[in-house]
């Protein structure tokens, strides 16, 4: 009997250990229902490979309380298996050293050929993979209600002037020219978009990826802030503090015309019924065809005991596996982070994403989103923001602006 008993106990003493070397601990803030049901895809993946998930939601847009509750767990040496995150965040946690060495398993899936080098820039760290890339949103889309382009003859505008004639035009119809929510981030999210078409490609990396001084006082910067003036006249005198959804069902309702945003905001089109190329159009901000500016999620992989680095891995494949970068990203809005995923899924406005991003990839026109995160670090961004607002709202000239930003940028470094 005794015998007996202490078999039975080394035998689940030996089953729990299996079991703890394959599971993972994800840390993430994806819990509204469409990224929960795009996370369970994940889960059915692993478990079909052995691999137990131990979820560890966050709630927070921006991933703000999750990183508060990853500094407790690192600093406490119990890091999660993978964390979602962005841009410079996984830089940081690399620079520390905290992060995993994914090499083999890039070299095995041939990850440098498929992901595009511009978020290779934070999937790797000193030449070592260290986070797994889920999607890419792109933010410099315009959104539109199609009924009111079709009734007022609009087509879609492809440069400064026809877009500043296309919002004349619904201006005087008595609509919302252009949907927007009064907050940092949207603003900034519209100026990323104004330097593009009114510098090029060029001079967006010049000014808010290299933060050459020269490049963000210069003329060409004035005159993205006098653009920015001109479209505060075409919002509606309630914008201020409006969060994005909001703005977007402007759009939607059809008391406005157009809204400057990235792709998540089609999610909520597809959710009140509408359809791409019917109900709404997605188009490139005029003067910005050609270029992507973009945030990604990524998985950073945290440095686990040998125990968990095989489950690990397989979390990593799983992310990356071409089947899984499609179901998710079709619910998301965004685009795989792979660029031989098949589009078959997706909507036209995906298609459209997709193959945008393909091309600004191959000719070097994929940048950083400075609004986002992904051009210069949190400090920077911060110090953008500031000047953007105050411009935006008319508290500062466009020439007073041009200078502070300078000055600012500078003063974050």
């Amino acid at each position: 009997m005794y015998k007996l008993l202490m078999g039975t106990v080394f035998s689940v003493a030996l089953t729990g250990s299996v079991m703890a070397a394959e599971q993972v601990e994800v840390l993430h803030w994806w819990t509204s229902g469409g990224e929960a049901a795009a996370l369970n895809v994940l889960k059915g993946n692993l478990e079909k490979e052995g691999v137990a998930w131990q979820d560890m939601p966050v709630a927070g847009g921006g991933g703000e309380q999750a990183m508060t509750v990853l500094r407790a767990r690192v600093t406490s040496g119990n890091p999660p298996t993978a964390v979602q995150m962005l841009g410079f965040d996984i830089t940081d946690w690399a620079e520390q050293g905290a992060l995993a060495d994914l090499n083999d398993l890039a070299a095995k899936e041939g990850w440098d050929k498929v992901v595009p080098e511009a978020l290779q820039k934070f999937s790797k760290y000193d030449g070592k993979w260290v986070a797994a890339p889920v999607n890419v949103h792109s933010t410099n889309w315009v959104w539109a209600n199609k009924k009111i382009f079709d009734e007022l003859g609009i087509a879609e505008p492809t440069s400064w002037d026809e877009l500043i004639a296309a919002l004349d035009k619904i201006k005087a119809a008595g609509k919302v020219a252009v949907a927007h929510g009064g907050q940092p981030w949207q603003d900034a999210t519209i100026f990323d978009a104004v330097v593009m078409s009114t510098g090029g490609p060029d001079f967006y990396k010049k000014a808010l990826v290299d933060l050459d001084p020269e490049a963000l006082g210069s003329d060409t910067m004035k005159t993205a802030f006098e653009r920015m003036a001109q479209l505060r006249t075409y919002v509606d005198d309630n914008f201020s503090g409006r969060d994005w959804n909001l703005a977007s069902a402007m759009v939607i309702e059809g008391k406005a015309g157009v809204q400057f945003m990235g792709d998540w905001a089609k999610g909520e089109f597809l959710k009140a019924g509408q359809k791409p190329g019917v109900d709404f159009s997605c188009f490139r901000f005029p003067g910005t065809q050609g270029t992507v500016t973009f945030n990604s999620d990524q998985f950073a992989m945290f440095s686990v005991g040998e125990d968990k680095q095989a489950a690990q891995v397989k979390l990593a494949a799983a992310i990356a596996e071409p089947g899984f970068q499609s179901a998710f990203n079709v619910v998301k809005g965004s685009v795989p982070a792979r660029t031989d995923v098949p589009d078959t899924d997706f909507d036209d406005c995906g298609k459209k994403g997709m193959k945008d991003l393909a091309e600004a990839s191959a000719s070097g026109k994929l940048f950083g989103s400075m609004a986002h995160g992904h051009a210069a670090p949190a400090a920077v961004k911060q110090a953008v923001y500031d000047v953007v607002t105050a411009a935006f709202n008319g508290q500062v000239d466009p020439a007073a602006a041009t200078k502070q930003l300078v000055e600012a940028v500078a003063a974050a470094q």
